[in-house]
């Protein structure tokens, strides 16, 4: 099973440490299959055919955890993190700019701006060590404890797990690309109540939201105690990753979440004035349709970086996050041919979107065709919420994040149970409770649907029921909503004092 985790040095026990080099040297030579992993001594570097770095002293595992990072992987990560960043700004912005009218447009950026840069202080302060530390008591599998706040023990001498036997990332690389997930999952809520919400108590929200509800269900589905250590204890994980959960890249910690989230804002806030009345069109669908396009691009970084390692996998998570993209475009662009006799630059703007968040959680698992399949399958799926519910139940969810990123999200994390089923070329999963890993000998489709739907479920009910409950009280607290007035006029000036264009 192929999941996110951190590992730092000095963690955990295990076995299968080769005592001397003369030992090392003869089973490295009779594993050739097996990729060389360096493990210090006190006056030397073996070369074991495979190293348990938690056997060794401090000073040696710190060596040997050093000696298996490559700086391949090390690289591919930072770029990824760089691409994650990109997809919140400049591409997110942009995309939800362009979709709102001109007198809100520097309101969407000021927004998305602010959450990232929140956000990023926000983890490092506690988010990280909230997310991907071991809890204790009854409330571990739930949450992380403290023990890595203000990012305290991480140095350029700890080291992440990846999800190979003794390939590790150094620790603040891992901080780094789990930091830009945080940064962009709290902002893509604001596009459900666009238009329509005061600046300094959405900021107050996004904290709470951060702290309640992402960084506990980012607990739940990725933290485990990497694959050199898992199997000496089965019991070191988040609930949902215990439980076998699949999620490659953030269907359900990103997706699901956040749009459930945005579903729940923008009714309890309420529609915008003269919403179903009044024409609200897309003031730029140029800057939208640059966003889109940088959102791509950006997702290679999201979806094949969270592989954590630069191997084929990885070109297995971006071949899958290019196709499934293009099917979905494709798809929408054809439904509304069926539909309005004209396909739409939204429209393919809006189905891109809608493939990357349904092959989120599958990239790493799925294979190209039957990512191609997901993709054609979700538009249609996600322009019937868009198109037809949302006006059947008059809810005024101002840029889809719920018809896209959430119905999108649950289609995707029930779609990862199929399509991952290695007699469909996925790739199955990964049997971490043993010593080295391996293929599990068998993949039960039907109760991994189940498994996926217990996830789906969990994440619909903690950010839901929790997200109610922090709106409540901000809005009790600040008052989420500017007044009519304010509103009329535009939330540019009256939030910023500053407009997007002058002209």
């Amino acid at each position: 099973m192929i999941r996110k985790m951190i590992c730092g040095a000095g963690a955990m026990g295990a076995a299968l440490f080769a005592s001397t080099a003369a030992f090392a040297q003869d089973a490295a030579s009779a594993a050739s299959s097996v990729a060389t992993a360096a493990a210090a001594t006190a006056t030397a570097v073996a070369t074991p055919a495979m190293v348990n770095v938690a056997k060794l002293s401090a000073t040696a595992q710190s060596a040997a955890e050093g000696s298996m990072v490559n700086k391949g992987d090390v690289a591919w990560m930072l770029i990824s993190s760089a691409l994650v960043l990109m997809m919140s700004v400049p591409a997110l912005a942009l995309f939800y700019g362009g979709l709102v009218r001109t007198k809100n447009m520097l309101s969407v950026l000021m927004q998305v701006f602010m959450i990232v840069s929140v956000a990023a202080l926000v983890w490092c302060c506690w988010g990280y060590s909230m997310s991907f530390s071991t809890g204790s008591g009854i409330t571990a599998p739930f949450v992380g404890g403290f023990s890595k706040i203000f990012l305290m023990g991480v140095s350029t001498s700890t080291y992440a797990a990846t999800f190979s036997n003794n390939v590790y990332l150094p620790e603040y690389t891992y901080v780094i690309f789990q930091m830009t997930f945080a940064c962009i999952t709290p902002a893509l809520i604001i596009g459900s109540f666009a238009e329509r919400i005061k600046f300094t108590p959405m900021i107050v929200f996004m904290v709470l939201w951060m702290t309640l509800v992402y960084f506990p269900i980012a607990h739940m589905v990725w933290y485990w105690s990497g694959p050199d250590f898992f199997y000496t204890n089965v019991q070191d994980g988040g609930w949902l990753y215990l439980k076998g959960a699949l999620d490659f890249a953030g269907g359900t910690v990103v997706h699901i979440n956040a749009g459930i989230a945005g579903l729940v804002g923008c009714l309890m806030i309420g529609k915008r004035l003269g919403f179903g009345k009044e024409a609200t069109p897309p003031h730029s669908l140029t800057m939208t349709m640059i966003g889109a396009s940088l959102l791509w691009v950006g997702w290679f970084g999201f979806n094949a970086g969270s592989n954590l390692e630069s191997n084929a996998v990885t070109s297995v998570a971006f071949i899958n996050t290019f196709v499934a993209t293009a099917a979905a475009a494709v798809s929408w662009a054809l439904v509304e041919q069926f539909h309005h006799g004209k396909p739409s630059m939204l429209g393919a703007a809006s189905g891109a979107v809608a493939g990357l968040v349904a092959i989120t959680p599958a990239s790493g698992y799925a294979a190209p065709m039957t990512s191609i399949v997901m993709g054609l399958l979700v538009s249609p799926l996600c322009y019937i919420f868009v198109s037809f519910v949302k006006n059947k139940f008059k809810y005024d969810d101002t840029l889809d994040v719920f018809g896209v990123h959430c119905v999108g999200g649950i289609f995707g994390a029930m779609a990862t149970g199929v399509v991952a089923a290695p007699s469909l070329g996925g790739q199955g999963i990964i049997d971490y409770t043993v010593f080295p890993s391996k293929a599990a000998a068998t993949y039960d489709m039907v109760g991994q649907l189940i498994i996926q739907g217990e996830a789906v479920l969990t994440t619909l009910l903690w950010s839901g029921l929790v997200s109610a409950a922090l709106y409540f009280i901000v809005d009790k607290i600040f008052g989420l909503r500017p007044t009519e007035e304010g509103e009329r006029e535009g939330l540019d000036i009256t939030e910023h004092g500053e407009r997007a264009y002058n002209y």
